[in-house]
């Protein structure tokens, strides 16, 4: 199609895009817009039309998105002999739209950008783009406005990887800008004289200090930007750019590339003033939220920044550390929240021993510690007022409330947990003024609670003086069921106090009563009720040994009591777990009989439904039924005791076979009742005798017909616990040879690892364990070959899980000498694996360069450094085959030989973790855009395997 008719098909789609009323016109123009943007012709149109004066507004905003989009992914579509004929076309555009719209001058000033970082210095005639700026804002002082956007954007793009640059281009662009500071410096300085760009001079300050370029604190310190961006922050026409130069000033004089706070001194000395007299206007009321938001970011910026030489407790220090409470006093969450990082920080530098070192012996260390403890004190316990002033019941049950505990905690380890619960129950008595009844205003009192809870872990677990009138006003409190949802959260984080405290465990029978009542009121409630009642049987459970019967009383009274037990089947769990505990603690004989009872009164509802004959078992809806085998899972997880577990598996075991039997084609009815096997196995060992013996002959033939993956993780359960035993062996070696020789049949194409991740993820889970527990099983077996051929199809499936677990599999394989009797095997593991190496290393290179996401690269870099090492030579000769495969386009020959390099250095036994930054960097090359990933997996193809047959 000719070029004049493109554009008018562009300008027909943009017109149905945005005014045709038919959705599935707008969606069709939108799709061929989309795929227009992709084509080669997209560079001359979009750029014709931007020089055409009759494009609409929309026309000129689509087409400057089209070539900033270009000119950053897919630069190298183009000749070089282009780039000059489009950076002249660029920079023609940037003079045209100087004036005018400002989202169309914005996209070709990042275009511009988005060049430069694309093409060396050398390649521009050694003409930098600052030195060139500098040219043309002489030479043409009319464009300044639109220069000086250009001039903002480059230090933003150095970091935009959105731009598909080599990594050793972007450092050298980086570089570039860095070593013409002193230039832009000079250029923004002179363009003050223009009062009309001041504030965009000064947001090309925010910007170009983001480099974090090391310009001397002395220079800066009187430079007049500096101080044109300090004299405005009282200014409301420039308050937002000066404020933006301030902070990046703040965060440069403390970033590590400035030489850090030591070396910026002169600079902070002129900083910290001009911040501080910005309290004023924090206090002025007429002053709007934004205002505030602004000025309280700089306060913030100078606690993160500055936190060290505040923790030194000056006089100086601490006119900022009132500021950052003023700051934290403000009623609006989201400006107060502004300072909790500083509060953490803080905290951290004076409780942590590193902090003192340089002060020589204990006695000196100790004396600087408790001083600056001494000096801080005051302000922590003002802090802890601000927040409880603060405190708005819409806060109640939000994200903000983790971050108020996290800032108590904060404070807790500065003060002292004991001293921080004496300041907060005197908060708590006053906040009972205001509960008369259940109509009155409890949310004070909540807060209260809130705040006591959230130290918990602060306070002496035999602290005699507040914690006992604490529990005693928990039951004088209306039972409103919020406030009852969060007395029951208090109980539950004091049960190591319940049961260390010298009055604690008296308190029992009075708290009992009140996680009874949260039981019965709301669903809310009852979970956090049923929560702490875990909480005190597993830090009380030697105590309540003697209180066996009325342990069971109440989880009969909550699960069973006619409805009464508000919580969900999830909730109920945290009962058993919790007679679990205490019956862990019984002797032997006892605790089989309480794990009888226990278990008679889950399987009682389950023998039911059984009465009712299978027709019903098998149309029952999975919840029916998992709701009481949950139930099994906890109760064998938590009661250590193996032989009574195993015995009770044994009772239950034809009530499990009849299940499996009718139900091993519903997925979640199995994952219950194998997780519910799993912990059985676990709890039991080699107690179980003939019952393991049935639970795997059962699993093993229902596999094969209902391939649900939760039988391969019981399996991998079975072999952690057995995989050892010789006697076990004959018997676990036929269960993984037909699990394996199954599941490979099922994986036999990428396409069915997609579909079935889940048996793909604990088939190799399970693969792992037999290195790990039994090599000797699965290496000299028949399927071993078979199960290297899946994991290779594998290697690239989508699925994070599936695939972290073929990888961990192949891992292990190269890491088999690693593993117990793994050494004998290697002849017969390199058997099977030399003649597919070169395939394994193209897979995973695949996988490294774009077969695979980004976060994947650790685990693909450690599963390619773990067969180097194995195979030495011969594996870097497959890595260098692989690597030649990719275009020269694609990845130059000085990042091949980079690359290979760092392999060599990682096979002769150099730091694994130099291997990552060469994997990333190429990784980055060949994912840069989507022409060159094409053409990288292309040429790898990972999904071609052309595996050598072993006979």
């Amino acid at each position: 199609m000719q070029s004049m008719e493109l554009q008018n098909t562009v300008k027909e789609a943009l017109n149905a895009l945005y005014h045709h009323p038919d959705d599935a016109v707008r969606m069709q123009a939108d799709r061929w817009l989309q795929d227009f943007q992709r084509t080669i012709d997209a560079w001359q149109v979009a750029d014709n039309l931007l020089h055409d004066a009759t494009s609409n507004l929309e026309t000129l905003i689509f087409c400057s998105q089209t070539l900033r989009s270009k000119v950053q992914r897919d630069f190298e579509e183009l000749p070089s002999e282009a780039f000059r004929q489009l950076r002249d076309s660029l920079n023609n555009l940037l003079k045209k739209f100087h004036k005018g719209p400002p989202i169309v001058r914005t996209q070709i000033g990042i275009a511009v950008a988005a060049l430069a970082v694309h093409v060396p210095a050398e390649d521009r005639g050694n003409v930098g783009i600052v030195n060139w700026l500098q040219d043309e804002m002489n030479s043409h002082p009319e464009y300044i406005p639109g220069f000086l956007e250009l001039l903002t954007v480059l230090p933003e793009e150095a970091f935009n990887y959105k731009i598909a640059a080599r990594p050793e281009q972007r450092r050298h662009f980086e570089k570039e800008l860095t070593s013409q500071m002193e230039i832009v410096l000079s250029i923004l300085t002179a363009c003050l004289n223009i009062s009309e760009l001041k504030e965009q001079v000064l947001e090309a300050v925010a910007s170009w200090l983001r480099l974090k370029h090391g310009i001397p604190g002395s220079l800066l310190a009187t430079h007049p930007l500096v101080l044109t961006a300090l004299s405005s922050l009282n200014s409301d026409i420039l308050s937002e750019a000066s404020i933006n130069v301030v902070s990046e000033l703040i965060h440069y004089t403390a970033s590590g590339s400035s030489g850090g706070v030591s070396v910026q001194m002169p600079l902070i000395q002129v900083i910290v003033p001009q911040v501080m007299s910005l309290l004023v206007q924090l206090r002025d009321s007429t002053k709007d939220d934004e205002d505030i938001k602004a000025i309280a970011r700089l306060f913030a910026d100078m606690g993160d920044s500055y936190v060290e030489l505040i923790a030194t407790g000056s006089s100086e220090a601490m006119m900022i550390v009132n500021a950052l409470l003023e700051v934290a006093s403000l009623p609006e969450y989201n400006i107060a929240s502004m300072t909790f990082n500083f509060w953490h920080s803080l905290q951290v530098i004076l409780t942590k021993r590193n902090s003192y070192i340089s002060f020589g012996d204990e006695a000196s260390i100790e004396a600087e510690r408790n001083r600056r403890l001494q000096v801080f004190r005051q302000s922590y316990e003002s802090l802890v007022s601000l927040i409880w002033f603060g405190f708005d019941e819409t806060l109640m049950g939000s994200v903000m409330l983790l971050a108020i505990a996290d800032v108590l905690t904060d404070a807790a380890s500065v003060l002292g947990g004991d001293a921080m619960l004496q300041i907060l129950y005197v908060k708590l008595v006053d906040s009972l003024s205001f509960c008369g009844n259940e109509q009155s205003e409890w949310h004070p009192a909540e807060a209260a609670l809130f705040c006591i809870g959230a130290i918990s872990n602060y306070v002496s677990v035999v602290e005699t003086n507040i914690m006992p009138q604490v529990m005693d006003l928990l039951s004088k409190l209306p039972h409103q069921p919020q406030l009852l949802q969060t007395v029951c959260l208090i109980i539950g984080a004091y049960s190591k106090w319940l049961d260390a405290a010298p009055s604690g465990f008296s308190k029992l029978p009075l708290v009992i009563d009140i996680l009874m009542s949260g039981m019965r009121t709301s669903e809310d409630s009852a979970a956090t009720a049923a929560l702490a009642f875990r909480h005190i049987c597993d830090d009380c459970r030697k105590k309540l040994c003697a209180y066996c019967n009325q342990l069971f009383h109440i989880y009969y009274t909550a699960v069973n009591g006619e409805g009464s037990f508000k919580g969900s089947a999830e909730d109920s769990l945290h009962l058993v777990e919790a007679l679990s505990m205490v019956i862990t603690e019984l002797p032997p004989e006892p605790a089989k009989g309480a794990l009888e009872e226990l278990c008679s009164s889950v399987v009682t509802p389950l023998q039911e439904i059984f009465n009712q004959g299978p027709e019903v078992l098998e149309k029952k809806h999975a919840r029916e039924l998992t709701a009481h085998i949950d139930q099994f899972a906890y109760i064998f997880r938590y009661v250590n005791h193996p032989g009574a577990v195993a015995d009770a598996i044994h009772r239950l075991w034809p009530i499990f076979k009849a299940i499996f039997d009718l139900r091993a084609w519903d997925m979640r009815t199995m994952e219950s009742l194998c997780r519910a096997c799993k912990y059985a196995v676990r709890t039991s060992g080699r107690f179980m005798g003939i019952t393991i013996g049935a639970m795997l002959e059962e699993i093993q033939g229902l596999y094969q017909q209902h391939h649900q993956p939760c039988f391969l993780y019981l399996s991998s359960e079975v072999i952690k616990i057995f995989g050892s035993d010789p006697s076990c062996a004959s018997y676990l070696k036929n269960l993984i040879e037909a699990l394996f020789k199954h599941t490979t049949c099922l994986l036999t194409s990428i396409k069915e690892f997609t579909a079935r991740p889940d048996i793909a993820d604990d088939c190799f889970l399970l693969a792992s364990r037999c290195i790990r527990y039994c090599p000797q099983l699965l290496i000299p077996s028949a399927v071993f070959p078979a199960l290297i051929d899946c994991s290779m199809i594998g290697i690239t499936v989508q699925h994070r899980e599936a695939s972290n677990s073929v990888l961990t599999f192949l891992s292990d394989i190269f890491d088999l000498e690693k593993s117990s009797k793994g050494e004998q095997l290697l002849s017969i593991r390199d058997s099977v694996i030399i003649p597919r190496g070169a395939t394994i290393t193209r897979v995973l290179m695949a996988a490294l360069t774009g077969a695979l996401p980004n976060s994947r690269l650790e685990m693909v870099a450690y599963s390619l450094l773990a067969l180097i090492r194995a195979y030495g030579m011969q594996a870097l000769e497959w890595a260098s085959e692989s690597v030649s495969l990719i275009p020269l386009t694609a990845v130059k020959e000085v990042e091949r030989t980079r690359f290979l390099q760092a392999l060599s250095d990682a096979a002769s036994g150099a730091d694994a973790n130099a291997l990552i930054a060469p994997v990333e960097e190429l990784s980055d090359v060949c994912r840069r855009n989507r022409t060159v990933q094409e053409s990288v997996q292309g040429a790898l193809k990972p999904l071609e395997l052309d595996v050598v047959p072993v006979s």
